[in-house]
């Protein structure tokens, strides 16, 4: 009877613990994919930016790109921030846009994000996933009201107005962050959303 008590309960604690992370952790296999391919994804972009872009929005590249990350969350990184896209690989191979604005917004077991202003928009949830701060989140025109990232239906890979985000936050600081997303749905191989304040 102990023994078949212990391994009932065994059983159910293993069920009670996993259940809740597959539920809120779970990214959607396509979205899981573009993470899979980070590297090849930005290596890629980052040889087509540097054969092709210009002096000033290559500076503007390394910039975002220096520094070493630091432990991904921290209560200080909360509030407004400058954020600036940058576009890298296809035509053209390097894109800098003027600077928008973003917050972050601490949640306990990571941070809402919202890209404020510009044409195109994301908001999203960044959280740990296998060791790494991942931002899962709903690219959206400027106008339209998005849906969370879990609300969106399993195959949906975007409509021109609204389409799944995914990417690597990386904070240098608590005055210097970056967004990485491997093969966005629109316009680029690879987006860098550089953050500073």
């Amino acid at each position: 009877m102990l023994r078949l008590t212990a391994a009932l309960t065994t059983a159910l604690t293993a069920v009670l613990c996993a259940a809740p992370a597959i539920a809120q952790d779970a990214l959607r296999p396509q979205e899981q994919l573009r993470l899979d391919r980070f590297e090849a994804t930005a290596g890629d972009a980052l040889l087509q930016a540097f054969q092709s872009g210009s002096a000033d929005d290559l500076a503007a590249l390394s910039r975002a790109l220096s520094g070493t990350p630091q432990v991904a969350f921290d209560e200080g990184l909360a509030g407004d921030w400058s954020c600036r896209t940058m576009k890298l690989g296809g035509l053209p191979a390097l894109v800098v846009y003027s600077p928008f604005k973003c917050r972050l917004t601490f949640q306990g077991n990571g941070y809402l994000f919202k890209k404020l202003s510009g044409s195109q928009r994301t908001t999203g949830v960044i959280t740990l996933r296998d060791g790494r701060a991942v931002y899962a989140g709903v690219g959206y025109v400027a106008g339209e009201v998005p849906p969370a990232y879990d609300a969106l239906p399993p195959g949906f890979a975007g409509d021109g107005t609204l389409q799944p985000d995914v990417a690597v936050f990386e904070r240098v600081s608590n005055q210097r962050a970056r967004l990485m997303f491997p093969a966005p749905v629109v316009e680029s191989d690879f987006d860098i959303l550089e953050l500073t304040r």
